[in-house]
């Protein structure tokens, strides 16, 4: 969700003033990783054998878990030059590499991109580009998207130029030439009509463009929906909705949009018909303007309030996501959409987190193995550090959840602000923000 960094956790039903507030991904207590006497905590056991002579850095994983149904086992523990707080979607290309952000650490302690490579002795780790805060941008949230030529692209929500303090946040594009990954700001955010504080993951088509929102910014001060476009060598931008705070919500969330034949899907966190989140279409028009329609307008509860994760899109053409809060008891719900015909989406919760043992607070995307079982994260609960959830369907449009993973803190994953995602090689891999060897974050295998 989004606060201010470095505080504690933000209070979404408390009104706040968008247009001025700045707002960032997710900040969290925990952050400041100190004991009850204020001192830093020592470092946990380490759970990961390291071959680390110079570079790369080898790691070996070992089962954190007893083998069961399902295992999870974490590939990688963060440390703070390596990247540290991986608030980080994760991407996947056909050799099996996983790319991913880190908001601080680095050479620079601005964040990082990172990849990890699969080698037969376990993951090498390598830091693709550091942020240095200033131009290039900073606290870079929620991964990379890769396009067909194996580029990368991203947002980092503070850097670049423009009126915010610390500078109003960048689109970047990584390139490899001979080995080593150069950055280049595609857009600079002014904190105005463009928005401001890019957190949310970016969508690449087949002819290079890019789509993205911000969660700040725009006439109205509650954030915009944007396109960059390649031409002649140079980026063109184009805010292709601004939300109001009305009907069209307000706040784009930190998921990544999809495009299907054309079309934008996404969500807004707030607003709406009832002020709880919209999930919306947008189409390109003929003259080049985009056609905005809310699908869904979120209730509240008993319904789900709050969409901040990606969403899924099942068979029927039906979509699948998470709600923050929401659901029967106010703590989280997994919702589903079915298209109609006119007018709005028919929208239903399938599942309502009940006391936080097996989870609460979801924030990811969902995933959906071959069988037609949904997975996905909490970013609370469970034994107190998140889960990994799955819903099973059992007919009659009924399903049943139960907890996979509960994590457990150090040396485990602990916190995942995120969801997973699959390979083609049907692994499913995934981030949290704490936990692993030093507490700073790891990216873990989940086996189902």
């Amino acid at each position: 969700m989004f606060g201010r960094l470095g505080g504690a956790k933000a209070d979404l039903n408390q009104a706040e003033d968008l247009s001025t507030a700045r707002f960032l991904p997710l900040p969290d207590p925990r952050f400041q990783k100190l004991n009850s006497n204020g001192e830093r905590k020592e470092k946990a056991m380490n759970a990961l054998i390291r071959i680390k002579n110079a570079t790369p850095l080898f790691v070996i994983a070992l089962s954190l878990v007893t083998a069961t149904a399902t295992t999870t086992d974490v590939i990688f523990s963060f440390e703070q030059d390596e990247g540290e707080y991986a608030d980080t979607d994760l991407e996947t290309d056909n050799a099996g590499n996983i790319y991913g952000t880190t908001v601080l650490g680095g050479e620079f302690g601005g964040g990082t991109v990172f990849q990890l490579h699969p080698t037969p002795n376990g993951w090498e780790h390598a830091v693709l580009y550091s942020f240095t805060g200033g131009a290039d941008g900073g606290e870079p949230y929620k991964g990379v998207t890769i396009d067909r030529r194996g580029n990368l692209y991203g947002t980092a929500v503070t850097g670049g130029s423009g009126g915010c303090e610390g500078g109003c946040g960048v689109v970047y594009k990584l390139i490899k030439s001979r080995g080593t990954w150069n950055q280049t700001v595609i857009h600079a955010f002014t904190g105005g009509d463009d928005g401001s504080g890019p957190g949310a993951r970016v969508t690449v088509d087949r002819n290079g463009n890019v789509y993205g929102m911000t969660p700040t910014g725009g006439t109205y001060g509650v954030g915009t929906i944007y396109k960059i476009h390649p031409h002649a060598g140079t980026w063109e931008f184009q805010v292709i909705h601004t939300f109001t705070g009305g009907d069209d919500g307000a706040t784009g969330s930190a998921g990544r949009m999809l495009l299907q034949q054309g079309r934008l899907y996404g969500a807004a966190t707030a607003g709406g018909l009832y002020g709880s989140g919209v999930v919306f279409e947008l189409t390109p028009t003929a003259v080049g303007e985009w056609d905005f329609k809310a699908l869904y307008s979120f209730h509240g509860q008993p319904d789900g309030s709050f969409p901040y994760g990606a969403l899924l899109r099942g068979p029927l053409g039906k979509i699948y996501g998470t709600t923050y809060y929401g659901g029967e008891n106010g703590i989280g719900a997994v919702y589903e959409l079915s298209p109609r015909q006119v007018g709005e989406w028919d929208g239903r919760v399938i599942y309502s987190f009940q006391t936080g043992s097996d989870g609460n607070s979801p924030i990811s995307n969902l995933v959906r193995d071959v069988a037609g079982n949904l997975y996905g994260t909490t970013s609370e609960g469970g034994l107190g550090s998140g889960t990994i959830f799955k819903l099973t369907p059992i007919g009659g449009g009924q399903w049943t959840e139960n907890v996979v993973h509960p994590f457990e803190g150090p040396p485990d994953g602990g916190f995942s602000y995120n969801g997973m995602v699959v390979d083609r090689f049907g692994n499913f891999y995934g981030a949290t923000v704490h936990g692993g060897t030093d507490d700073d974050g790891c990216v873990y295998k989940f086996t189902p």
